[in-house]
């Protein structure tokens, strides 16, 4: 396989690792960013938390697979992304951690306000991450302030204030409603009773938010500079982000659509999705509302993801050094040897993954939370 097409590849591998968290991680953000509001007691507050004590764990998974890819395929898109994001990934993992804290703490007392406070703690797990991480893909579009020196020393001025921006926060909401959609269906296929019912009615709330800002996304984004490289493209040449030119051109993230016509299938899937989710909903097809709400992260991460290629982080500042597919990638045998190991593990995750939720298949009951008190959260 050649350097250009190994760049191809690992530009679609990264994207599927994203959309398998979305999808994966997604659903228990979503569930902890609904636990206070679809549970009214303890116990169903304890139901909703069961639905994902036994996974949420191995969804993680996802995220350090994430990591791991841009460490070892992009190189100067991590150090870049990690440095100049750093207060951002500070809040994230913070909140993170507020997750297993919260699940182990508590149980460990009776009381209604302690109890209370960790259900708010769970709360602020599930909606943080969301929303950074949300918050980081819309500073893709718009660009951040980094460059490099002739040795390809990286200099930047991000800030998190300069993160926040009007743009990166729309997305960042978008985020936040598409996994309190995923959580929902989540809740109304494995919530038994009450909180199950409460989840399937947020469902077409979530839906109706997410398609709007969707959309409203969709129109900024014409209005936004977007990034279009004008010197001649060396797709297998080397990993040096100083031997390109960019331009910014008004509307220009649309460019790829217009060349493609094909690329608004991923659109299409979001909106698609969402309104899966909703109807299954309301035919009491959980099952199906859950496979459709996880198809609008698919279509989400997709559209983002073709709108940028082949960039992979946009400069602001100098444009010139923006980092794109190729030329940000590890070397070839880098490449190969990493493409040869996911071969090998990404489908042993699949599999035990797949064991997994067959083995812990079934709604969350009251009864089994009552009768087996010291086993679940």
């Amino acid at each position: 396989m050649n350097y250009e097409t190994l760049r191809l590849v690992w530009w679609a591998l990264l994207g599927i690792l994203l959309i398998g968290l979305a999808i994966m991680d997604g659903f228990d953000l979503g569930t902890a960013i609904l636990l206070p509001f679809v549970g009214r007691s303890d116990i169903e507050r304890r139901m909703v938390i069961n639905t994902v004590g036994p996974v949420w764990e191995g969804n993680q998974v996802w995220l350090i697979l994430g990591g791991g890819a841009i460490f070892a395929a992009w190189p100067p898109l991590y150090a870049t992304a990690f440095s100049g994001f750093y207060l951002a990934m500070f809040l994230v993992l913070a909140a993170l951690i507020l997750r297993p804290v919260g699940f182990k703490f508590r149980s460990k007392l009776t009381s209604p306000a302690w109890r209370s406070m960790w259900d708010w703690a769970l709360f602020v797990g599930g909606l943080v991450p969301a929303l950074i991480f949300g918050v980081a893909f819309g500073n893709l579009f718009v660009g951040v302030p980094f460059g490099f020196d002739g040795d390809l020393r990286m200099h930047e001025t991000i800030t998190l204030f300069s993160l926040l921006n009007p743009f990166a926060l729309l997305a960042g909401l978008i985020s936040v409603a598409m996994v309190t959609l995923h959580g929902a269906t989540w809740l109304s296929l494995k919530a038994d009773g009450a909180p199950g019912t409460r989840a399937r009615a947020v469902v077409p709330y979530a839906a109706v938010v997410f398609m709007l800002l969707f959309t409203v996304a969709g129109v900024w984004v014409l209005q936004l500079d977007g990034f279009r490289i004008t010197s001649a493209v060396v797709e297998g040449g080397p990993s040096n982000p100083l031997l390109k030119t960019v331009t910014r051109v008004t509307g220009g993230w649309w460019g790829n659509y217009a060349l493609h016509p094909s690329f608004w299938l991923a659109p299409a899937v979001a909106y698609l999705g969402a309104a899966i989710a909703v109807l299954a909903c309301g035919r009491r097809s959980p099952l199906i509302a859950w496979i459709g709400s996880a198809l609008v992260p698919l279509g989400t991460i997709a559209t983002a993801g073709l709108s940028l290629f082949p960039f992979l982080l946009p400069s602001s500042s100098d444009p010139d050094m923006s980092l794109t597919v190729w030329d940000a990638s590890s070397s070839k045998l880098t490449l190969e040897i990493m493409l040869g190991c996911t071969v090998v593990f990404l489908p042993i995750v699949l599999a035990y993954t797949a064991w997994a939720y067959r083995i812990l298949r079934g709604p969350v009951k009251a009864e089994s939370i009552s009768s087996d008190s010291q086993s679940n959260y």
